[in-house]
């Protein structure tokens, strides 16, 4: 969704996605690294979350991005780069 003129409705943009970051250092670094791929508004600022242009990544580019969102908001119980809980066994 994007605002394109101020007290407006927001417009959907069917080719764009939020994802998430895990900090808003990891934000500015996608963001100064290609202005094409990814972007953000005013909506998002200070919230660590960037917006993907869908025609200007590839899948391959898209996989980590949606994989790290992920691990931002799992329970680290799901995740499996988290050490496993040891299961207690009683005999």
């Amino acid at each position: 969704m994007e605002r394109v003129a101020p007290k407006k409705a927001r417009v959907p943009l069917p080719n764009v996605i939020a994802v998430r970051v895990a900090n808003l250092f990891d934000k500015d670094f996608l963001l100064a690294r290609d202005p094409v791929e990814f972007f953000t508004e005013a909506h998002y600022d200070g919230f660590p979350a960037i917006l993907v242009r869908l025609p200007a990544v590839t899948a391959r580019e898209l996989r980590p991005l949606i994989t790290e969102a992920w691990r931002c908001q799992a329970p680290k119980d799901l995740d499996p780069k988290e050490k496993a809980p040891r299961r207690r066994t009683t005999r």
